[in-house]
């Protein structure tokens, strides 16, 4: 199989992540939803929408998000619209709440290794390309977070998430908690929704992951832990399983002392496992080539 392409520059600023898209050479049609992390409340972490703003103007696309399954700022659509106000998303950006109003999304999965569908947020149906603008990171749940995160659990409507944590037993997002599916079965349930939403876009998606700001925990932690390393670069392509394993590689073969750290958070979840079930179910492929645009 050929190898993904996955371009790399260690400049961190708006601009470069707008160079990092351009050099992917897809111009994404039609209405743009632009998938970012809004970032929960008391998280310090997350990426500002200032820095965004030239990337989604670029596009003009519309900033989206999903509420979430879990006791926060965000699990509930008039506390999520508050906290998109409080941090400045709805004062640069449209901005669109997919799961706002019911009912979901249903997207099958005829060959998901654990879900046969995906519950995601019904205005993703509005929306004919997709730009995914990750904060590549480590996370609380699936050892790390990037692209794969984004297409799924961060396109999961509040039912969508929980029925991906509990790996398939529940969409009820009250009682997720005491139904938390085996480590491995989430990773791959992960891997299930992000294909759904890749495949719903048949091709008009582009991804684009930030690794700065490396913490071993999410953007959607409220007390999250301060970076560990220093930051690394921009990377973006076509494929989001080669983009992930790129940005894991990275730190595989990084010498900051904080390394290993981060590396703790991710082998202990089985991480890279959500890549490889990606991978077999041809979401993308594992094999890359990384072109370097410094």
């Amino acid at each position: 199989m050929e190898k993904a392409k996955v371009y790399f520059t260690r400049n961190i600023t708006p601009e470069a992540v707008v160079a990092m898209y351009r050099v992917l050479e897809k111009p994404l049609p039609g209405k743009v939803a632009v998938k970012v992390h809004s970032g929960e409340a008391g998280n310090q972490n997350y990426l500002r929408p200032d820095f965004m703003k030239p990337m989604v103007e670029a596009v003009n696309g519309v900033v989206v998000e999903c509420n979430t399954a879990y006791d926060g700022e965000r699990n509930s659509t008039e506390k999520h619209r508050k906290l998109l106000e409080d941090h400045l998303w709805t004062r640069y950006f449209p901005v669109d709440l997919l799961d706002a109003e019911g009912p979901d999304l249903v997207l099958p999965i005829p060959n998901g290794k654990v879900l046969r569908e995906n519950r995601v947020g019904r205005n993703l149906a509005n929306y004919d390309s997709l730009l995914v603008l990750s904060h590549f990171k480590g996370h609380p749940a699936g050892g790390y977070g990037g692209a794969l995160k984004q297409l799924s659990i961060g396109c999961a409507s509040s039912e969508g998430k929980a029925l991906i944590h509990s790996g398939g037993l529940t969409g009820d997002q009250r009682i997720v908690w005491d139904h938390m599916a085996e480590q491995d079965v989430f990773c791959e349930a992960m891997a299930d929704a992000a294909e759904s939403v890749a495949a719903f876009f048949k091709g008009n998606a582009a991804y684009v992951s930030m690794m700065c700001n490396l913490s071993v925990d999410c953007d959607c932690c409220a007390v999250a832990e301060d970076p560990c390393m220093a930051d690394i670069g921009i990377l973006s392509s076509l494929d989001p399983v080669a983009l992930d394993r790129a940005c894991l590689d990275l730190i595989y073969q990084s010498t900051d002392p904080g390394r290993d750290h981060f590396l703790q958070r991710v082998e202990s979840l089985h991480g890279a496992h959500t890549i490889e079930a990606a991978a077999a179910l041809g979401c993308g492929v594992t094999d890359y080539e990384l072109i370097c645009i410094d």
